[in-house]
């Protein structure tokens, strides 16, 4: 095994891009345990489990944010599961423009909001980093010019509704439980689904132009994380 055959997730490139503390480093500690989380998988086929009830969430409802984004742009978009790579990084970008993933004009990365709290703070937030490196990933990988981050507000599953029904009576502790049920039930059932905002309300989406500059940046960041790995792993 040689480090040059390690490559790096989009997902990861917030993370190896995160720049070091101190001028002595060359890549900063979160880049360094993204460099062990692939050389582990790598090297042993492990990957590390991340797990909570955004990401939950987000996996179980994509298919139905495709589709709302499918309705209120009036194209069909479909779950891309091609795979691609190249010499440094993979990946696989939710939905695209065009013919194929390799041919695609526009890259079209979904995001799950859980509530209508967080759907309206990233859409007056800035532009998460880690998001922004991935999306230049994605448009490295495919040529395309430009891709959209497309927030979706989608009910919340039902199994994860009773979770955190479950996770409030736990947390409760006290009263009556026939009381806690009828008081404070409904309100989060009410916060966990969204058929009262209407359709074209549930979606945003940012533009995100490709970067050149940036994309050279991360070419040499991963070079750099390669050294590390050789250095301190092999």
């Amino acid at each position: 095994m040689i480090a040059n055959d390690i490559k790096f997730r989009c997902s990861q490139l917030g993370e190896i891009m995160t720049e070091p503390k101190t001028k002595s480093e060359t890549i900063s500690e979160t880049a360094k345990q993204a460099c062990i989380n692939s050389f582990l998988k790598y090297r042993y086929g492990r990957e590390k489990d991340i797990e909570n009830k955004y990401i939950s969430k987000g996996l179980q409802v994509e298919e139905d944010s495709i589709t709302l984004y499918s309705r209120l742009k009036k194209t069909f978009f479909k779950k891309n599961e091609t795979r691609i790579e190249n010499d440094f990084i993979s990946g696989t970008p939710d939905t695209f423009s065009g013919e194929s993933i390799m041919t695609a004009t526009e890259i079209i990365d979904i995001k799950s909001s859980w509530d209508l709290f967080t759907f309206y703070k990233s859409k007056f937030s800035k532009t998460d980093k880690g998001y922004f490196y991935q999306l230049q990933g994605y448009m490295w990988l495919t040529g395309a010019k430009v891709a959209k981050l497309v927030y979706c507000l989608i009910d919340t599953p039902e199994a994860l509704i009773n979770d955190a029904k479950r996770r409030f009576m736990w947390k409760a502790m006290i009263g009556d439980e026939n009381e806690i049920t009828a008081e404070y039930f409904p309100i989060l059932e009410k916060n966990m689904t969204f058929q009262d905002v209407p359709l074209e309300e549930r979606m945003f989406e940012i533009i995100i132009p490709l970067n050149e500059p940036v994309l050279i940046s991360i070419q040499n960041r991963v070079i750099e994380c390669r050294y590390w790995i050789e250095k301190n792993l092999l």
